[in-house]
């Protein structure tokens, strides 16, 4: 679902060259652009051809039809596209607050936006195809998985940062990926790595010790940060813990959102090529780095009941004990036929307890504003979120938030 979006050539390039680890036979492309579909489908196809992969990929506008059957449905939607995004990034600013798609008053807006679209599509999902998985990918994931395992959808939450991580030091280390395990812990988006276990042994000081200054650099945070807290924070934590440097960038500097469009439009006149059959470089660049092979892996091991160990997004169940059950967390867990099922976590540490804790309070609080609407509701999930947290701020992105989002929101 979202198959026309520029990500899908990765991720058929996943299934072409991991076919061993799922045999794909049909994959069908779903998206209501039937331009985009009419660019994006016979590249799929030509990527299988050239890799010499047998499966059969088709594309429909027809959600109904594109589900019905399905063993495994990968949702990658942007309601309201590349424009909400520049929106979400952009208003935001107006009282000093991050504006930025996953987190903050941006966030929730792509959250309002997004979870009843899911929501309607796992429905449809479930009664065409009773049986199948949904992979969710659709920021902001923690969120939107949340929406779908407590409507009681076979879902699972996937992030490529983990991954990502995972990648990075094992090419810094000079040893292959596999033989890297990362406690990662927290939320989407909210997450530590809190070790890193290579042979047995914790590799985590040496990690930072050796190359702290090139992973900072990734991160676009001060190496202090990896040697105070002993730990390598994710991407995402620099909104928290650089926030007024973030946002004095974002006024001056162009929008991520219109970097994206800009790229998006290239990588379509690529794939309009029909001697094109490969994934374009610049798709890199895109983002979502590693998706294909995280989804293909965590698709294989639903379907085939394999019981591999990854980090995906699932129910807490008593996992961090100071969260409440049906929070959504995102740490290693088992994953087999009956689902993902985190693996016990070390107790976590009181300075990033207490952030997960509130950012888990306003996800709560999100939830119950996408599912049932109202000002109030959208005003204390602001209120909420540590990003805003003050009564004037929060009462007038409410404002700006239902203003720039009327059209995708029937309740407003």
């Amino acid at each position: 679902m979202g198959g026309g979006s520029t990500y899908t050539p990765e991720l058929v390039d996943g299934f072409a060259r991991l076919r061993d680890v799922l045999p794909v036979t049909e994959l069908v492309l779903v998206d209501p652009d039937a331009r985009r579909l009419e660019l994006v489908g016979p590249l799929a196809r030509r990527i299988l051809a050239r890799q010499g992969h047998p499966g059969r990929v088709t594309w429909t506008a027809d959600l109904d039809a594109g589900a019905d059957g399905a063993d495994a449905v990968l949702l990658q939607l942007r309601v309201g596209g590349q424009a909400a995004r520049l929106q979400d990034e952009t208003w935001p600013l107006e009282c000093g607050c991050v504006g930025q798609e996953t987190t903050g008053a941006g966030g929730l807006a792509k959250a309002l936006r997004t979870v009843p679209v899911v929501l309607d599509i796992a429905e449809r999902v479930r009664r065409r195809s009773p049986g199948a998985w949904i992979v969710d990918f659709t920021n902001p994931v923690g969120i939107v998985t949340r929406a779908l395992l407590a409507a009681g959808h076979r879902a699972v939450g996937l992030c490529n940062v983990a991954i990502g991580f995972q990648r990075k030091f094992a090419r810094l280390l000079g040893v292959a990926p596999g033989e890297v395990a990362l406690e990662h812990t927290g939320l989407n988006h909210l997450t530590w790595e809190r070790s890193v276990t290579v042979g047995g042994r914790d590799v985590l000081p040496r990690l930072i010790a050796e190359h702290g200054d090139a992973i900072a650099a990734d991160l676009r945070m001060p190496r202090a940060v990896m040697d105070r807290l002993g730990v390598v924070p994710s991407y995402y934590l620099r909104y928290f813990y650089r926030h007024d440097e973030v946002v004095r960038e974002l006024r001056d500097g162009p929008s991520r959102a219109a970097q994206v469009a800009a790229m998006e439009r290239e990588l379509l006149a690529l794939y309009a090529d029909p001697a094109l059959d490969e994934k374009p470089a610049l798709l890199e660049k895109r983002g979502g780095a590693f998706y294909s092979e995280a989804a293909v892996a965590l698709t294989a091991s639903l379907l085939r009941d394999t019981g591999d160990v990854q980090v995906v997004n699932a129910f807490n169940n008593g996992t961090l004990p100071f969260l409440p059950d049906d929070a959504v967390i995102e740490v290693p867990a088992a994953v087999d036929a009956r689902g993902a099922h985190p693996l016990p976590v070390r107790p976590l540490e009181p300075l990033f307890a207490g952030l997960v804790a509130s950012v888990t309070a306003y996800e709560h609080l999100a939830l119950e504003a996408a599912l049932k609407g109202g000002r109030e509701r959208v005003f204390a999930a602001l209120l909420a979120h540590p990003l805003v947290g003050q009564l004037d701020h929060a009462d007038r992105l409410t404002g700006a938030l239902l203003a720039h989002n009327r059209e995708h929101l029937a309740w407003a």
